[in-house]
């Protein structure tokens, strides 16, 4: 079997898409930290001494998914067109859902994988004076599209 991101030689090699159409792509991600009681009590009255960290985590995430191809060495930069991140409250952690679409001719779930891990990793960094248990897991692609582009006439 061939492999999409090595050359004749076994080497990593960035994959050729010019030859691909332009397509609409949307990925969606989620993610969860597992957090103490204390932590996430902290986090819903905004109570958590570095700030705001659903909103801090959220803004991190989006971030990242702009960044992607610049920490994943065979990603290809993106036109991105929407990023969507949200950290929602769970009873025991913060689960982190992120969307991301771009009209090219390569995929988006890298830049939405990216930003659920960026988030969740922004989450550990502001609470961890508060707990020393936390656990981030679960982080996975839950759908990915693509569509073709209508010519307008």
């Amino acid at each position: 079997m061939k492999l999409t991101h090595t050359d004749n030689k076994g080497k990593a090699n960035m994959v050729d898409v010019s030859e691909k159409p332009e397509q609409i792509r949307f990925a969606k991600a989620r993610g969860f930290i597992k957090l103490s009681k204390k932590a996430v009590d902290l986090i819903k009255d905004n109570d958590v001494k570095k700030g705001d960290v659903l909103t801090v985590s959220e803004i991190a995430g989006i971030q990242a998914a702009k960044n992607t191809s610049n920490l994943i060495p065979l990603c290809h930069p993106l036109r991105i067109t929407k990023i969507s991140v949200k950290a929602n409250i769970e009873n025991n952690g913060i689960s982190v859902i992120a969307e991301v679409k771009s009209t090219g001719k390569t995929g988006a779930e890298m830049e939405a994988l990216t930003a659920v891990q960026i988030a969740l990793l922004n989450i550990y960094d502001m609470c961890k004076a508060i707990d020393k248990e936390m656990v981030i897991g679960n982080v996975k692609l839950i759908e990915k599209t693509k569509t073709d582009l209508v010519a307008k006439n």
